[in-house]
């Protein structure tokens, strides 16, 4: 199994009212293609990281809405109020760990190697996801974040 990368990032909203802080090793890098995760994203799948809640820091206002998930979790996605940016979000199930859009840290994120999809049933045809990934129908067996 590879390393996963240390970080020590800065990143910032679309409009810049907030700005994230992540700092520390990645526990999971991966992509997912549940039904919120597209209709967030805006594309076939979403691509995350999971960092340990301490090394996740925030400076300006943000909102956040929380939902019910397919695990029977709640899950909250914490966003800019002004541009609605997604800066982080969490799940009832890993209360510990913060789950980051990858996309927030454009043109420093050459780290980011996911390791699975998961909820590819489902994941439209259209968005290309590598071939050598790992699919999992819903979590990954033995995992629920």
């Amino acid at each position: 199994m590879s390393r996963m990368p240390q970080l020590d990032l800065t990143a910032a909203c679309d409009c810049g009212a907030v700005a994230l802080f992540a700092k520390g090793e990645a526990i999971s890098m991966f992509q997912c293609a549940c039904l919120n995760c597209q209709k967030v994203s805006g594309g076939g799948h979403s691509s995350v990281l999971l960092l340990p809640a301490d090394g996740v820091r925030t400076t300006g206002a943000t909102k956040s809405i929380a939902r019910s998930a397919d695990s029977g979790a709640t899950f909250t996605r914490h966003f800019c109020p002004e541009c609605g940016t997604t800066l982080y979000a969490q799940s009832s199930r890993v209360p510990g760990f913060r789950i980051l859009p990858v996309g927030l840290f454009a043109g420093q994120n050459d780290w980011f190697a996911p390791n699975q999809l998961i909820f590819a049933r489902s994941h439209p045809a259209w968005d290309l996801v590598e071939d050598h990934l790992p699919r999992h129908e819903a979590y990954r067996p033995s995992q629920k974040q």
